[in-house]
């Protein structure tokens, strides 16, 4: 996967916008209006940032070598994916998805309902 392709799966999920590179460093995708994932643009490997559950990231992390907390966000929710050979395009995907539901089900309840039924 690389960044364009990660780029069109992430405009492809429902109610998602971007923000156009922020500062010039990285690309930011939100579920209304929240973020959920964080591509840098100047890593020398292309990764994504994403929210996780804690208990999740706990499996996450120990699964996977190229997955690292990304402590200068939030430590309890985000962690960083390294998208390389060690987690495929499917796995990847999944853990955006994750990401999604993690940020919605912090909205309020009504705007959680509005964004199943769509």
């Amino acid at each position: 996967m690389n960044i364009e392709e990660l780029r069109e799966y992430c405009l492809s999920l429902k109610n998602v916008t971007e923000d156009m590179p922020f500062e010039d460093e990285y690309l930011i995708f939100r579920v209304l209006g929240k973020w959920f994932a964080v591509i840098p643009l100047n890593e020398p490997e292309l990764k994504v940032f994403v929210k996780c559950d804690p208990a999740k990231a706990i499996d996450l992390r120990e699964r996977y070598t190229s997955v690292e907390a990304a402590w200068h966000f939030n430590k309890k929710y985000w962690n960083s994916i390294a998208i390389n050979q060690d987690m495929d395009d499917k796995t990847v995907k999944y853990w955006i998805q994750h990401s999604i539901e993690e940020v919605v089900k912090k909205l309020p309840k009504k705007t959680q309902l509005e964004y199943w039924k769509k």
